[in-house]
């Protein structure tokens, strides 16, 4: 199927309109018609090849939302009219522990991600949903709740469930004290769903213009970390705090923040590796601790508490022609809280 887009055709240039095809539909995908796509930090990363050599053509995007119009003989999970999403990754080998276990962002293989990687024929290229169509295997795509704004839901496909997972592997919820680290596309999803979930939520943020933004998303307290004297008042405060910072920041500082078996979880990506003092990890048996993505269960009980929460993302809707605008404001840390995409636009 001949598809539109916007693709990146060399390192650090604009994006620009791109035409390519899908692939036919097998016997277990689905197409469909791409009604958003979010744009996630991640994607000017790889677009300017910040994180190591990519490849290209690239079509980046992957928060994707939108409607199944055709399914393969051997579809089961989806029918035509269907509102589904996709997300970071679309195959992974199937069989490893972690795949069984629902845990694909975690294949011992490496999962396939949604664009700039080959495909497990190893010659495909895969491109993502800066597009108008697409085609997914039916086991890496999720159903979407009926009440939920298509707009609102694409960013919940990564950003979303990059705090979600987290927020309930380390048991975030009633009489716990969590504190989340930034409040941009992110950090707002980490406040709503800590909050959702019955939580003490506190946002620590450099910008303190957003704590009106904070407070109506959830949080009960607002603490401006550009005054270093609230580190000190602060001190063994919280169970988790969620980073979701990608600057480079001192670690330690927030790490004095934690009570005692306290964990600091990692899910922004900084630039460079953080110093650690090893003594503030022993003065009160503190962890660090990563996150990535979800497994497809994963993502699917998010939108599914999303859908009885009625939890979306705070988006700001454009055209793909401003796609190049977006990536710079979103640098800059100048969208409340998530772009994303008309794809009836490319």
């Amino acid at each position: 199927m001949n598809t539109r887009a916007y693709a990146a055709l060399a390192s650090k240039e604009k994006l620009v309109p791109y035409e390519f095809n899908r692939r036919a539909l097998g016997a277990h995908d689905v197409a469909l018609d791409i009604a958003y796509a979010g744009i996630c930090h991640s994607d000017i990363h790889q677009a300017r090849e910040e994180w190591g050599p990519a490849i290209f053509p690239m079509v980046p995007g992957h928060e994707i939302a939108g409607t199944v119009t055709a399914v393969g003989s051997a579809v089961s999970k989806f029918k035509v009219g269907d509102r589904i999403g996709v997300g970071v990754f679309v195959d992974s080998c199937r069989i490893c522990e972690n795949c069984k276990a629902g845990l694909q962002q975690y294949c011992l293989e490496g999962m396939t991600g949604t664009y700039n990687q080959l495909e497990r024929d190893g010659v495909t290229v895969a491109m993502g949903g800066y597009s108008n169509y697409f085609v997914i295997n039916e086991d890496y795509a999720v159903t979407i709740p009926a009440n939920l704004p298509l707009e609102g839901v694409a960013p919940l496909l990564c950003a979303g469930i990059t705090l979600y997972s987290p927020i309930k592997h380390w048991g975030v919820g009633p009489g716990k004290k969590v504190a989340v680290m930034g409040l941009g596309g992110l950090g707002h999803m980490g406040v709503k769903f800590a909050a959702a979930l019955g939580a003490d939520v506190t946002v620590l943020s450099h910008s303190p213009q957003k704590e009106a933004d904070a407070r109506a998303m959830g949080a009960h307290s607002f603490i401006a970390t550009n005054d270093k004297e609230v580190f000190t008042k602060h001190a063994k405060t919280f169970d988790v705090i969620l980073n979701t910072v990608s600057a480079e920041l001192d670690i330690d500082l927030y790490l004095n923040l934690l009570k005692l078996d306290g964990t600091l979880v990692v899910i922004g990506l900084p630039g460079k590796p953080y110093a650690l003092n090893a003594g503030t990890l022993l003065n009160g048996r503190r962890s660090i601790g990563g996150s990535m993505i979800g497994g497809i269960p994963e993502l699917q009980e998010m939108l599914n508490f999303c859908g009885e929460k009625n939890i979306v993302s705070d988006v700001e809707v454009i055209k793909a022609d401003y796609i190049n605008e977006a990536y710079e404001r979103t640098v800059a840390s100048d969208v409340k809280y998530r772009f994303v995409i008309d794809a009836s636009t490319f």
